[in-house]
């Protein structure tokens, strides 16, 4: 192995781990407002903690946001790992199709309930429409550029918007670092969301930098160097 290669097998690595730590956080989170929501829910109350106020008064906004992006979250690890990809296209394609479908549904109501109810004030609310709209210009480029069978923009614009959406789980870690620093929890959301969200954004670009086309295409090119046209050999025909 290359050091190049063992250089991109370390990063690859530390983001896989990295998204696995931010997804524990999301489902730990979501699962934690079921358990408070449900109940409230079901007794027509409204929870004691303000924060959670939101949730029970605004169910259906929340939870059209908060359920398919779960499943959008969940899923889309897997179709940005090439050995899925590779060794299950056809599936690929139809989960891609449900994925895209739920993050969209997700990034509307994240717009919406984001905008309209957030906790965090102006700044929050400033945050979640910034990077909801990126997150769903991102998606609407995805899904025109693999209409057009391109699969490089494809996948460079499907990095960016999981970027964007694994940030909530980097904000819930911000969001107790500030909470340590003495720092108001409604204050701090505002600074929390924007960010997590500038960050990923960031990193998603570094990232694409380093590597800029999929594997496919490293494959592809491989292929052809080791057919017997391109090594010399006499053609068939």
């Amino acid at each position: 192995m290359t050091v190049g290669a063992a250089l991109g097998t370390k990063r690859l690595r530390a983001v896989q781990i990295t998204v696995v730590v931010l997804l524990l956080i999301v489902i730990f989170s979501v699962v934690k407002r079921f358990l408070i929501d449900m109940p409230n829910l079901a007794a027509g109350t409204l929870p004691e903690d303000e924060f959670d106020h939101r949730y029970v008064e605004q169910p259906w906004l929340a939870y059209l946001h908060l359920t398919p992006g779960v499943l959008y979250l969940l899923g889309a690890p897997l179709q940005l790992a090439y050995r899925f990809r590779s060794r299950h296209y056809t599936f690929h394609r139809r989960l891609g199709r449900v994925l895209a479908g739920a993050a969209m549904i997700s990034g509307v109501f994240a717009l919406i309930f984001g905008g309209l109810f957030s906790y965090g004030g102006l700044p929050e609310a400033s945050a979640a429409v910034v990077f909801g709209l990126w997150f769903l210009t991102c998606l609407v480029l995805a899904v025109r550029a693999i209409r057009r069978d391109d699969i490089v923009h494809h996948r460079r614009w499907m990095i960016r918007a999981f970027a964007i959406g694994i940030g909530i789980g980097t904000t819930r870690i911000w969001l107790a670092l500030f909470g340590v620093a003495g720092l108001d929890f409604a204050s701090s959301f505002g600074p929390a969301f924007w960010i997590s969200f500038s960050l990923h954004a960031l990193l998603a670009e570094l990232w694409l930098r380093a590597f800029p086309n999929p594997p496919e295409l490293a494959q592809e090119s491989l292929d052809s160097s080791l057919s017997p046209r391109a090594a010399g050999a006499p053609s068939s025909s």
